[in-house]
């Protein structure tokens, strides 16, 4: 497995690059944004570690290149602490997980690997499953031909479970993205608006699309195995 790492302090990209080697890992490291870009552009990784503030060219501006390129290699951002703007712009532009320094290794780590287990993220702006059809330029949603009203929270709620098709995402990573601020551990806010959407696109269908797994969260997909 190769992964590039764009990372400008050295001390950082050093302590990266030594842990991801000993476990086996190929490792790139660029200092700079454009350099960083330069290198998804033209070599495949399996994933990149991409920090936000470089000299050059910010991270942010490097995924939104990437995606625009349908480059989905999946991106992992390290962001700083009091950066949940940055945070939530990363997951909108096509981020697949992010890490606040400082970090310990072991946490990047693990969220690395959960990222290689990974489908790929979805790039662009139409999708399919099951029937069921969103077109986020044109902000519609259809059922098997039927247009589907969505309220703007429910929209970009969908939208979120298809550009990560049949994979789990917890509550947590679901407000961060959709409701852009932090809620208390234990709202239901979540749980509440899947109930909305399973309402108006599975009920009655042959297929139910939106899946929970328990004591996870929730994903999107075909396959109708009970978590």
């Amino acid at each position: 497995m190769k992964i590039l790492v764009v990372e400008d302090e050295a001390g950082v990209a050093g302590f990266i690059k030594q842990g991801l080697t000993e476990a086996g890992y190929a490792v790139d490291v660029t200092r700079d944004g454009v350099e960083g870009l330069d290198y998804t552009l033209a070599f495949e990784y399996d994933a990149v570690v991409l920090d936000i503030m470089l000299p050059k060219m910010n991270g942010l501006d490097i995924l939104r290149e990437m995606r625009e390129r349908h480059v989905k290699t999946p991106v992992l951002l390290l962001t700083a602490r009091d950066g949940l703007d940055d945070r939530v712009r990363g997951l909108d532009l096509g981020a697949d997980d992010y890490l606040v320094k400082p970090f310990a290794f072991p946490e990047l780590l693990a969220r690395i690997r959960a990222l290689l287990r990974r489908p790929p993220l979805q790039a662009g702006n139409l999708f399919r499953m099951g029937g069921l059809e969103m077109d986020v330029a044109q902000r519609e949603v259809r059922r098997d031909g039927q247009r589907i009203e969505l309220s703007p929270r429910e929209f970009a709620l969908l939208e979120m479970l298809f550009r990560h098709p049949n994979q789990v995402l917890t509550r947590t990573q679901i407000i961060e993205h959709v409701w852009n601020f932090n809620f208390f551990s234990d709202t239901n806010v979540v749980d509440v608006y899947i109930g909305y959407l399973r309402r108006k696109i599975d009920q009655g269908a042959a297929l139910p699309l939106i899946h929970t797994v328990r004591g996870v969260g929730y994903r999107l997909s075909e396959d109708a195995r009970d978590d």
